[in-house]
Parts: C-alpha cells; structure tokens; sequence
C-alpha cells in the first residue's frame, strides 16, 4: 500500500484532486487486507476506516472509540480547543448531558415556528432567484436558507448575518488559498478570533434573554435545568459554535450538491420532476448519501480492540471516512450510480448509527426537502451553468460557487 499512502489522506493537495480520482483511491482502501497507516507531519498518524462495517461499529461503540479529546482535527490537541470542545468532542456522561439539556430545548411551540420559517424562507429565497436570474447558487440559494434558519432559531439579530457567515467561511476553509488572509496572519490566530466573535456573540444574546426571556432558542437553553443542571457560558458559546457552523456547512453543500448532481444526471432530475412529492424523500438521501458534506470525524481508542481481525492499540487514532463507507460496494448496490430511487439506503451522511449521530438531521433534511420542492416546482428547468468551484477541505465536501440558470 506504499503508494496509497503517499497520496497523504492528511494532505490538502489530495483533496484537491477530482472526486473519480479520490474514489479510485478509497476504493482500493476498502479492498485492502490491511489497515492503511497515514502520517501526519509532525504529529501522531492515524489508521483510516473506510469500510461500512468499520465506520457503523467504531460508531456504535464510544466507550472504545472516543471522541476525545477531538473529532474534528488530526491535530492533538487542536490549538483552538478552548472554543471548540462542544459536545461533538466529548464522550458520555458529559456528552449526554450536553445533548439532553440541548434535545429538552426544542420545545414543540419552538420546533412548530421553526417549520414554518423554513417554507417561508423558501418562498422568499425563490422570489429572490426570480427577480435576479442567472447567479450564484451558493450565494443566493444554498447559503440563506440555512444560516438565517439557525440565525432566526437562536434569535440573531440580522445585523450579525454577514459576520456570521464570514466566521463559518473561514472556520471550514482551513488551507484553502481563497481564504489566506491578506494581512499575513497566522490560520491559528483567524480561527481564534472568528471562534472568539461567535462566542461572544452567544453570551451577549445569552446574558439578554436572563433578563428579558424570548421566543427563541437561546432562551429555552439559559433557562433549561436538568437534572439541576443548565449550559455554562462557555458550553452555551461551543453549542452555538458547533450549530452555526455544521448546521450551516450541511446543508448548504447538500443543497449545492442536489443543484449540479441533478444538472449532470438529466434522467434523474426528469425522474424527479415526474413525481416530486412522490421522490422527493428518496432524492433527498441519495444527495446526501452521494454528496457526503461531512466527509470525516476522528476517533482515539480508550483501549486495545480488535476491529475487522486487525488489532488497534489503545491511544490508536482512527479516521471514519463516511464518503468512503457511503461507496461500500458490499452495502450499496452501484454505489457510483446517483439513484433518487435507491431504496435501502442506510447511509452515513449524517454520521453513523451511535451517540453521536447528528443532532440537526431532522431539521437538515426538512430545510433540503423543502427548498428543493420550491425549487423544482416553480423553476423545473433551473440547472447549473458551469463545473462547480470545490472548496479545499479534506474535512468538508464543499462548494464555494456554481452559476445557475433557469
């Protein structure tokens, strides 16, 4: 496997390359008999589990496969830590504690509103796309629609949305030359002060709503009590970190995905459009499935543990690729086939079965489900003009633009 690994999975430049060419290598990663080694400079390396079963049982099982101290860097510890430890990093009895008080604020008044913001955003976002035809999809489609959901269910003022959506954008665009900042400071010290500002922003809004009490997120979580427990200021600030920005990342990409996969598939968009109501759910899978946004989360072992007859040692990391295990030709029949038909389809796009399974899904795919219907039913001939421009990420499968018409 020598040459694979020179491909350096950790390396930017890798995920440069075209998505036929990354599944050529995941490919012959899955066929492997043994577990592939990645080297990271200067740092611990990490084994990559790319198979189906791999990624499903490291899930399953977080008592071996902790997410701590991170699930989101190669780096140990990560240097923005301190920001960052939201629950995502943290393993049971304080991730469930997290996700509890979390879970117990989404009230049914809070989730009822929430549904109607998203068919009427998606309405106004149309109108918009409208008026101004042929644009950026990213831009002016796929972004909106989920930060102004998540702005409007935490109560952000607008003022805050440009910022907001400038901290996400370089959260997420680690090494991406788009993203250098023209002044020549250090990556680290953007990330800290991006992190910084949304958590700030968080404890301001978080110190009102003690006082003056609102129809809103951040409300139900300042005033939550479990167990004769509430969010601290700091947990209050990663929570918010961690929604803003994967909340966010997901289902934007998703939905710039579903713009292009159903441009470059015509059968599929023409299969879709015969029976929207009646595809809509399965379209809505198969782009997350085929798209994966978040293509990783990383797992350290607490312990040894034998995983597919190979023995990891304790203090091991491990890589779980889901866009790898979502092309897993012993689970997905055709795996490289985008089929809004597919049906099973036990993908992992958000994550795999286990504890840590993401908490925004529901509201992922009805934020998806819903635009795409509003979409398609009043632009059927909208498609994309050009070859999308990919964000530089080995973490995120992103889009930066893709012009669209109709």
């Amino acid at each position: 496997m020598a040459s694979l690994v020179e491909k350096r999975l950790a390396s930017l430049d890798f995920w440069a390359e075209s998505h036929a060419e990354r599944d050529a290598l995941f490919a012959a990663l899955r066929a492997a008999d043994e577990p592939v080694y990645c080297p990271v400079p200067g740092e611990s390396g990490f084994y990559a589990l790319t198979r189906y079963g791999q990624v499903t049982e490291a899930s399953r099982n977080p008592q071996v496969f902790s997410s701590q101290p991170t699930a989101v860097s190669l780096v140990d510890p990560p240097q923005t830590a301190d920001y960052t430890g939201s629950m995502i990093s943290l393993d049971d009895p304080r991730h469930a504690r997290l996700r509890r008080i979390v879970s117990r604020s989404f009230t049914p008044r809070l989730v009822e509103r929430v549904a109607g913001d998203v068919a009427v955003l998606a309405r106004r976002i149309v109108d918009g796309l409208e008026e101004r035809g042929p644009c950026d999809f990213v831009e002016h489609v796929a972004t909106p629609m989920p930060l102004q959901i998540i702005c409007s269910m935490m109560g952000i003022p607008d003022s805050e949305y440009d910022e907001v959506i400038d901290a996400t954008n370089l959260i997420l665009a680690l090494g991406d030359p788009d993203h250098d900042a023209p002044d020549g400071r250090h990556r680290t010290a953007i990330l800290a002060e991006k992190f910084s500002y949304l958590h700030q922003l968080m404890a301001d809004l978080g110190r009102a709503r003690r006082e003056e009490p609102a129809d809103d997120l951040v409300t139900a979580l300042t005033h939550a009590n479990v167990d004769g427990e509430a969010l601290t200021e700091k947990e209050l600030g990663r929570f918010f970190s961690l929604l803003v920005v994967a909340g966010n990342e997901t289902t934007r990409n998703a939905l710039s995905h579903a713009l292009v996969l159903l441009t470059e598939h015509p059968d599929q968009r023409d299969a879709l459009l015969a029976d929207l109501e009646g595809r809509l759910p399965g379209a809505v899978e198969e782009i997350v499935r085929y798209a994966t946004p978040v293509t990783w989360m990383r797992r350290t072992l607490t312990r040894d543990y034998e995983l597919e007859g190979h023995l990891y040692r304790s203090g091991d990391r491990v890589v779980l690729y889901y866009n790898s295990a979502n092309r897993d030709e012993s689970v997905f029949r055709d795996p490289y086939a985008f089929d809004i038909t597919r049906s099973p389809n036990p993908h992992v796009g958000f994550g795999a079965p286990g504890p840590h399974f993401c908490l925004g899904a529901h509201l992922a795919r009805r934020e998806i489900t819903v635009m795409l219907r509003e979409l398609y039913t009043r632009l059927p001939d909208l498609h994309a003009t050009e070859a999308p421009i990919r964000q530089r990420s080995s973490f995120i499968n992103g889009i930066k633009s893709v012009s669209c018409a109709f």
